[in-house]
């Protein structure tokens, strides 16, 4: 086993537990704001979805359903403007964290092997190419990269941690570079129904891949849209061709989304006014926090989608982090996420209304 742990980077939210002991003694509790894990109820329409079809003996396929996929089908036409869009088209996977963590390993990479992803990023882009024992490297722009043994680009759009959004030019002109160079192109695309200031494109979106799924794939989560972060409910769709060899290596690793949960994500997608009045929560939450930063002395970089403030005081992150730690409010530094984040924290909406509204009252004394 250590063969395995050993290529692997200390786990680094075991680094915040004497902060969030600082925290969590304060008298009127802690405000933790460092994970993005969902705090509101499933939506009733899920939830009876996941019940009705509670009686389950069987086991599911990792395809899914047809009526699941033609949930994944529709929603990514209507939502996210992609054409003739089939079943090859889709993927079911059991949350996405298990997917970028393992994908590497699944699409063979290995020892010479290059996987890239942006300076600031989510860490288990790295992971995943550290467990398939393929090089990384980190990006500002992709296409300033030696294309040499590059066989696989991460795209983080809007991205986690900084909320930043990648334009459809922006994303057009990776994406020429990547098929000229023969680059598969996976785009994280987890917060895009969580645009602020922007309107996030899928990498899938006619004018950024010219109507072709040919080396592109987006990856798509449930958790935070709808509350499904227990669920594990995610998906992939793009070029059929990719889909299917994973398919079949999925087949062959038993990863299969539950049947319960297949059902609940057709209720999901079949569904957006979930979706706008969960957005309507974040909205209020994001308001609240960002002005209560701001008039801390906090300076806001990018965060115009996504569920988190990429702020910072021109300090270390550390520093950063225990002066929060010490209002009793819990944030994540932001060199978890690379070195450029070394000056930053991030800091999540996902707090009930109660939580938020005791972090600002905080930051105001």
């Amino acid at each position: 086993m250590s063969a395995v742990t050993d290529r692997l980077p200390a786990f680094p939210w075991d680094k915040l537990e004497p902060f969030k002991a600082t925290a969590a003694a304060h008298p009127d509790g802690i405000v933790d704001l460092s994970v993005g894990t969902p705090v509101d109820p499933v939506p009733e329409l899920i939830q009876k979805a996941l019940v009705a079809a509670a009686d389950s003996p069987g086991y599911p396929t990792v395809w899914g359903t047809p009526e699941l996929r033609d949930a994944l089908t529709g929603w990514v036409e209507r939502r996210l403007g992609a054409r003739e869009v089939t079943h090859r088209h889709v993927l079911p996977i059991v949350g996405s964290k298990e997917l970028v963590a393992w994908l590497p390993t699944q699409l063979g990479l290995g020892p010479g092997d290059k996987v890239a992803y942006p300076r600031l990023a989510y860490p288990t882009y790295e992971v995943g190419a550290r467990l398939a024992r393929a090089d990384h490297v980190a990006y500002d722009d992709p296409t300033d990269l030696d294309p040499t043994d590059l066989k696989l680009l991460w795209l983080n759009t809007p991205s986690n941690p900084t909320g930043r959004v990648l334009s459809a030019a922006e994303l057009a002109r990776i994406v020429a570079w990547a098929r000229e160079h023969d680059i598969l192109v996976f785009s994280d695309e987890c917060y895009l129904e969580l645009g602020w200031e922007a309107d996030p494109v899928s990498v899938l979106h006619p004018d950024v891949c010219g109507g072709s799924y040919e080396g592109i794939v987006s990856v798509h989560s449930l958790s935070k849209r709808s509350n499904l972060a227990g669920y594990r409910a995610a998906f992939l769709a793009g070029d059929p061709a990719v889909l299917g060899d994973l398919l079949q290596i999925r087949k062959h690793g038993g990863m299969m989304t539950s049947a319960p949960t297949q059902a609940a994500v057709v209720a999901a997608l079949s569904d957006d006014d979930h979706v706008r009045e969960q957005r309507e929560r974040y909205t209020v939450r994001r308001t609240a926090l960002r002005e209560a930063l701001l008039a801390h002395g906090f300076r806001i970089e990018h965060s115009e989608a996504s569920l988190y403030l990429w702020a910072t005081r021109d300090e270390s992150c550390w520093a950063t982090v225990a002066h929060l730690a010490d209002l009793g409010i819990l944030v994540a530094p932001g060199d978890f996420y690379g070195p450029a984040g070394e000056n930053f924290v991030r800091v999540a909406l996902t707090a009930t209304d109660e939580r938020v509204a005791a972090a600002v009252a905080r930051l105001a004394r």
